[in-house]
């Protein structure tokens, strides 16, 4: 399974808002099973990427 087009949006959309408030990516991943895109910004910082691009930040 892939990411889909939406998640891929929100991914990149991401990227550009972290890099602009200069933290860093610290860890991403594809989870097949739950098929959500989680991106680690930061120490502290923890957004999943769900299938139709919403965001989920904790």
């Amino acid at each position: 399974m892939e990411p889909t087009i939406e998640q891929l949006k929100a991914f990149y959309d991401l990227c550009v808002r972290v890099s602009n408030l200069l933290q860093t990516i610290e860890l991403t991943r594809y989870d097949t099973r739950s098929q959500r895109i989680v991106v680690l910004v930061g120490q502290t910082i923890q957004v999943e990427i769900l299938s139709n691009g919403e965001q989920i930040v904790q």
